[in-house]
């Protein structure tokens, strides 16, 4: 199965705060723009202080204007797993503007059936990559 990977807290944010658009900055020519369908959710093994702080910056002013649910609360830094697979989705367009608030672009990968999975630890790649069969089918991840 696909896996693309997200930076913390931003792989968290889809998962559990409604982000239903991941922007990216691909080349036009970029395969992953032509790729629909289920994916893993994979977060990377790194999170700067710039993408916490932004994100968590986003986060609070969604939720003032009631887009964010009021009682959900933002986790720590050292709450956040890195480095493995946590979720899955399905990829159903690519978009160069959306009206949701989660678009900055200057694409969007537009997200839907987003699920939580239990965290399983796998280096991730650049770009969608493929997680080794032994990995799903030994029941870590359930495809």
């Amino acid at each position: 199965m696909k896996a693309l990977s997200f930076r913390q807290p931003w792989s968290w944010c889809i998962l559990h705060a409604g982000k239903d658009i991941e922007n990216r900055d691909w080349q036009p020519r970029n395969p992953g723009l032509r790729f629909r369908g289920p994916f893993l959710i994979h977060t990377g093994a790194t999170m700067t202080r710039d993408d916490y702080e932004g994100c968590l910056d986003l986060f609070q002013s969604l939720r003032e204007i009631d887009l964010v649910a009021a009682d959900l609360v933002f986790p720590s830094r050292e709450q956040l797993v890195l480095g493995g697979i946590v979720g899955r989705a399905r990829i159903v367009d690519v978009v160069q503007q959306s009206k949701s608030p989660w678009f900055f672009g200057p694409l969007g990968l537009v997200l839907a059936d987003v699920e939580p999975l239990p965290f399983v630890p796998l280096k991730g790649q650049l770009g969608f990559f493929d997680v080794p069969d032994d990995v799903i089918a030994g029941g870590r991840v359930a495809a």
